[in-house]
């Protein structure tokens, strides 16, 4: 148990050191953060049983938010390592942790998206024909089939049901997708398998044991790579429990089994394996932090600013310790780090040259070197304030 006087700074977003988090008893609290999010209030109030901080103590990362007492406040404090007893006793916690973490996730892709590929698609379900003809066309049949077969499901009353039932006669295929029961947690799939499909609704999270999941997402009506993920890795999270749409595809690239969680399956799972629903959740809080620094990165508008915040966030996510004089091997080159920040390696190698102007930055052999993690922290620290005085500047005029 811990308390709080009314205007008080319970966490302050960017410590470091977060090894807990909390759960309100009494009083009420205010949230902010220095970046904007979709469908978030920029001052969310926070009242008895709702909890904070979850993100930052399950991924062992610096804070993402802000939370300031608004009255005397009296809250639990839960160790990281206390996690597991605590969803054990207690199963609907960890049901409302993951359906705040559903909603968070749901809103950084939103707004993500919306700056990244200000002309990507809506969601939709009717999409699902354009990526089946897409997919036809380049001989993708059981892409296509997917598509079709989700089509039909989806908009039985659509105007492109004839042409989808005659593609899916013509390349041999049945008009419906075979049934998985939702209580078979365990999934194997081959390669080349579709786990899901952009725009189709959602109901699952994937855990990937091993294999090769690819992600990919339609723009301007051609197929983007996102990520190729590996063993450990998770996704389909932002569909968990509220049944919308899914943002993009995800396609086997190498024969993979997985674990399927679900709201039939979710419940018993933490009872009967609270360590895996810790795990769980230890990842979607690793993901919410990145999605918040990817954010936070694509509202700076200085590309160099844009190139030192990933360095920094790279460091940060291999939970190095950021101190004066503290040297980083980023084991990237300048020109995967260009990329990484969506810009051109061959027309931007001015800004490497930019970033390569500082004494504590170096190539060697290749390979991008910090020599003093706490001198990059700084000139982050500087263009993340320089982007938020632009952003108050837009606001008043």
């Amino acid at each position: 148990m811990v308390n709080f006087k009314a205007g008080s700074y319970v966490i302050i977003e960017g410590k470091r050191d977060a090894n807990n988090f909390y759960i309100i008893l009494q009083g009420k609290l205010k949230t902010q953060k220095e970046t904007p999010v979709a469908g978030e209030d920029a001052q969310a109030v926070l009242g008895p049983g709702d909890f904070f901080g979850v993100e930052s103590a399950m991924s062992g990362h610096s804070r993402i938010e802000t939370v300031v007492a608004m009255t005397d406040c009296n809250l639990i404090g839960v160790n990281h390592d206390q996690f597991g007893l605590l969803i054990q006793k207690n199963a609907p916690v960890a049901m409302k942790i993951i359906r705040s973490f559903s909603a968070k996730l749901r809103a950084f892709d939103t707004t993500i998206t919306r700056i990244s590929f200000r002309n990507a698609v809506e969601e939709d379900p009717g999409h699902l024909f354009d990526l089946a003809e897409y997919w036809y066309k380049l001989q993708r049949y059981n892409h296509a089939a997917y598509g079709y077969q989700r089509y039909l499901q989806y908009c039985p009353q659509g105007e492109q049901i004839s042409m989808a039932k005659m593609r899916l006669q013509s390349m041999n295929k049945p008009l419906k997708a075979p049934v998985i029961p939702e209580t078979n947690i365990n999934r194997s799939n081959k390669e080349d398998d579709m786990i899901f499909c952009e725009n189709e609704p959602g109901r699952e999270l994937y855990i990937l044991q091993n294999g090769r999941v690819k992600i990919t997402k339609m723009v301007n009506g051609q197929e983007v790579l996102l990520a190729v993920l590996q063993a450990g890795d998770i996704f389909g999270e932002m569909a968990l429990l509220d049944n919308k749409p899914r943002s993009a595809s995800a396609i086997v690239a190498e024969a993979a089994t997985m674990l399927a969680i679900n709201k039939v399956n979710f419940e018993g799972m933490v009872k009967a394996q609270p360590q895996l629903a810790t795990r769980l959740i230890t990842l979607l809080s690793e993901r919410i932090w990145m999605a918040y620094r990817q954010l936070a990165n694509l509202m700076i508008s200085d590309s160099t600013g844009r190139l030192f915040d990933t360095l920094l966030t790279l460091a940060e996510k291999n939970h190095v310790k950021i101190s004066t004089k503290s040297m980083y091997n980023f084991d990237i080159g300048g020109k995967d780090l260009l990329k990484m920040v969506g810009l051109d390696p061959e027309k931007d190698e001015r800004l490497l040259m930019e970033l390569l102007k500082s004494r504590w930055m170096k190539l060697d052999e290749g390979k991008l070197i910090c020599l003093d993690l706490s001198e990059l922290e700084k000139q982050v620290a500087f263009f993340r304030k320089k982007a938020q005085m632009e952003r108050k500047r837009d606001k008043v005029g």
